[in-house]
């Protein structure tokens, strides 16, 4: 059972380091672009099922409440966790609309959405991406290794180079925290130490 643990833990550092090595610039981007938009006044809004949707209320909460300095929160929300709003649109409008309606009513120009899916084909998902898009938000993708049909939707597409569910959603959480500590440390320079 330790050579399964050995092995399983290399390949999530595989994957990761074979990444962030080559996402690094883009991931600076990003932050730079997400800490802009907060900035001026916009906000977050994630969203992805299953596994995706919990890193999606993982990455909000980091932003609202606080990731490592004592600081403002962000506006930054999670779109699956309304139960009574899922289940409703889910009942009148069909489950592939529950993204999409949200966007409509909260997604404004100058918000960023970050959509999360694991084969970037989750018909939720797809549908709120094209609706933030007629929004005007700013469209963050994270999938894995070919992005699927996210893969020419978004403005930025973090490709996870794995087929493995696993392996993939250890590295979203992964780039989310990453993302959430480098918006601080540019909205909130005098809260970190000077490196």
């Amino acid at each position: 059972m330790k050579d399964i643990i050995r092995d399983l833990v290399a390949d999530s550092l595989r994957v990761k380091t074979q990444f962030f090595d080559a996402n690094a610039d883009k991931l600076v981007e990003v932050a730079a672009v997400i800490s802009r938009n907060f900035t001026n006044g916009g906000k977050m809004l994630l969203f992805g099922n299953g596994g995706s949707a919990a890193d999606a209320q993982h990455i909000a909460t980091e932003l609202v409440g606080r990731f490592v300095a004592e600081r403002a929160p962000l506006p930054a929300m999670s779109l699956s966790t309304d139960t009574s709003l899922l289940t409703a649109v889910s009942n009148d409008c069909g489950f592939e609309s529950i993204f999409a309606r949200q966007i409509l009513a909260l997604g404004r120009a100058g918000d960023t959405a970050i959509a999360i899916s694991t084969s970037g084909n989750s018909p939720n998902v797809i549908r709120g991406i094209q609706t933030a898009r007629s929004q005007g938000l700013f469209i963050i993708g994270l999938s894995g290794e070919t992005g699927g049909q996210m893969n020419g939707m978004v403005d930025v597409l973090f490709c996870v180079p794995s087929r493995n569910t696993p392996r993939i959603q250890e590295a979203h959480i992964m780039i989310g925290h990453i993302i959430c500590e480098l918006v601080e440390r540019q909205m909130f320079p005098d809260l970190y130490p000077r490196d």
